[in-house]
């Protein structure tokens, strides 16, 4: 297989490089020579150390590589971090299956900085624009309809659903007014790699396998439309239920797949069949030529490529080879082995080395905040005997305490330290570069002085001069427990450094450790959702439509058979959202009003915001800042980017090209 040329020679590979000893453990990764080689030429790497009692750190100057002569090849070996199990369109797919169906699949739809742009089509729909719209219809007993909550139901009588003034309303079995979205789409002229050509009819096909096949969150999308259907050669029409509320309404389209080749096979089957599974048709800029298991899948041009006149795509093949083991990888990139390396092949001990091949420039890192942010939840009202001035003093109810405890955290130094500088300091359960984020919000930057003096405010004073607060009611010292997952390595750098920080303030803070089953586990008895903790580190995602349901008070857990006495709601069981007990009247309304206002309003974009800015000023939880997607590639290659929120780094795999090393 002709590849780029290899990225070292005996004598020639050197750079500055950092390395750690941890404990007296080294991990030792040969990067010319592979592994156990006995070459002068080995590099010796590891991971960036977790937070221990003794590190030894030493540092190697060597010299940067000299030119070689690079042969003008355009073979490129992209690593992943597993195997695909299946490259089904509709099934569950992990990021490496997602990485080989950008070679062979158009992306319909790019999401871009949390943002969609239309790409395998003309245009995403809009309502400005007249091809979508919003209908008023009857609906009648025993249709399907989106309920107030957003759940589909069969209407009956007593179903409370949404009408088309915007209110509430109990069906009572005479005809209701309900609204209803559709969008029209438009498909780019196109072709299978069989020359066929892609059609409308290729997508109402694809919708109907959905149906039948896709994953429960597929089936639910498809349960939540009324109709699709071809209205001519290139378009189809998308209709939502009554009710159905969906903010994505343009995305509502649904990928083709081969009905030409696949409608003759019995649809249960296709799933797992070879055609679909591992040789799929694809419309995309590769096709799959070879699939050796447990080695490689080898990519050559689809001929029949749309864009093919455009010179695209740029590359003769691409190999999707498989290494798991990450630190065996990042040898295979400096040695040319792989010329790419996905973010699901990467881990976040990787880091340094990364940024030092970089710097040397062996290597070209594409660093992009990611969808899940850390997180530090605060037990505000906990549940029976926990807190609350019976099992430990009232400590969280007041803002003020809570706004203090994020003062006394230095959450850039922490960003800094553990992520390279490379993420984003966090106020909201949005980021700054989301759309629907308010452009005035409360910020709680690190500044112990203002911390100490609201503590103080709030009552929590230093009596006994011994550098330790005290509860004014009880006289016990200001010390709570502080609770993460054995996950990653990163949780224990974020609980050990919020430890630390916050003793600076006169808190004395626990640790403590469980396994991710028994932190998020369900039930009366967890931890976290039976509101039995003071404060919790956790992961949380990111949403296009924002979770303000986090920190509702009709999410707060707790028995589903009893009124909450401070909201005066029954609790949401067991299984709810609001673990942090905290609710706001005003947030309430907005998130409640947002949540039920239909997307082509500016109500939509001014409630979501109105409730962050609730939300930033009491402070139920410390947002810390957004976890990195990170991905590598070698100088050659050409054009290679990751995005926050597109999932895969191959999203324009057809534009990659390659140049030769000068």
């Amino acid at each position: 297989m002709n590849r780029l040329s290899p990225r070292c020679a005996p004598g020639k590979f050197k750079f500055k490089l950092t390395f750690v000893s941890v404990l007296g453990s080294l991990i030792f990764l040969v990067a010319c020579g592979f592994w156990g080689g006995s070459s002068s030429d080995t590099v010796l790497l590891s991971p960036t150390p977790v937070i221990v009692e003794k590190t030894i750190i030493e540092t190697i100057v060597l010299e940067s590589p000299e030119p070689e002569e690079r042969p003008l090849t355009k073979d490129v070996v992209v690593c992943l971090g597993e195997e695909p199990e299946s490259l089904y369109r509709h099934g569950r797919l992990s990021r490496a299956e997602i990485a080989v169906q950008q070679a062979i699949y158009e992306n319909d739809i790019t999401h871009l900085s949390y943002e969609y742009q239309a790409h395998g089509l003309e245009k995403l729909p809009d309502f400005g624009d007249g091809d979508a719209w919003v209908d008023e219809v009857l609906v009648n007993e025993g249709d399907r309809v989106v309920n107030a909550d957003g759940n589909v139901v069969m209407l009956a009588p007593g179903e409370v659903v949404q009408v088309a003034t915007g209110e509430t309303a109990v069906f009572n079995g005479n005809p209701l007014t309900m609204r209803q979205i559709s969008a029209e789409f438009t498909l780019k002229p196109r072709f299978w790699a069989d020359g066929e050509p892609v059609t409308a009819a290729d997508s109402v096909y694809s919708f109907g396998l959905a149906g039948q096949t896709g994953t429960l969150a597929v089936r639910d999308k498809v349960l939540r439309t009324s109709a699709y259907q071809t209205l001519d050669e290139l378009t189809v029409r998308w209709t939502g239920l009554p009710g159905n509320r969906d903010p994505l309404y343009f995305t509502n389209f649904w990928s083709p797949l081969p009905k030409h080749a696949w409608n003759d096979h019995d649809p249960v089957g296709i799933p797992t069949s070879e055609m679909a599974a591992r040789f799929p048709l694809g419309d995309g800029p590769f096709q799959i030529t070879s699939w050796e298991a447990g080695q490689f899948i080898r990519l050559e041009p689809n001929p029949y490529y749309y864009r093919a006149a455009e010179g695209f795509p740029n590359l003769d093949s691409v190999t999707f080879r498989f290494v798991p083991n990450a630190d065996q990888l990042a040898a295979f990139l400096l040695n040319g082995e792989c010329h790419i390396a996905t973010q699901d092949a990467l881990r976040s001990h990787q880091l340094n080395f990364l940024n030092e091949a970089a710097a040397a420039g062996l290597l070209q890192v594409s660093f992009a905040t990611g969808t899940v942010y850390e997180a530090l939840n605060f037990g505000v009202d906990s549940w029976h005997d926990y807190g609350d001035g019976k099992g430990r003093p009232d400590w969280f109810e007041d803002a003020r305490v809570r706004q203090a405890i994020a003062m006394c955290i230095d959450r850039q130094k922490m960003m800094r330290d553990f992520l390279n500088g490379r993420s984003q300091i966090m106020h909201s359960y949005l980021p700054k570069d989301h759309p629907l984020y308010p452009s005035d919000i409360s910020e709680w930057p690190y500044d112990t002085a203002a911390a100490n003096k609201l503590l103080d405010e709030a009552g929590y004073r230093d009596v006994l001069g011994d550098g330790y607060r005290q509860d004014p009611r009880t006289g016990e010292i200001f010390r709570f427990t502080i609770t993460t997952t054995d996950s990653y390595q990163l949780n224990r750098q974020i609980v050990n450094r919020v430890a630390e920080e916050l003793r600076q303030c006169g808190l004395v803070i626990d640790i403590e450790i469980l396994s991710s089953e028994n932190w998020y586990a369900g039930g009366e008895n967890s931890k976290l959702f039976g509101r039995q903790y003071d404060l919790g580190h956790l992961a949380l995602p990111i949403r296009q439509e924002p979770l303000c349901g986090l920190f509702i008070s009709n999410e707060i857990t707790g028995p589903e058979d009893k009124i909450n006495t401070e909201t005066g709601q029954l609790y949401s069981g067991w299984g709810g959202l609001n673990s942090t007990g905290w609710w706001d009247k005003g947030y309430d309304d907005a998130c409640e009003t947002a949540v039920v206002t239909w997307p082509d309003t500016p109500e939509y974009t001014n409630t979501h915001k109105q409730a962050q800015a609730i939300f930033a000023l009491n402070l139920p939880m410390i947002p810390l800042f957004p976890r990195l997607k990170f991905a590598a590639a070698v100088p050659e290659i050409i054009g290679f980017q990751i995005d926050t929120t597109q999932e895969s780094e191959l999203w324009n795999l057809y534009t990659l090209d390659t140049t030769p090393h000068e």
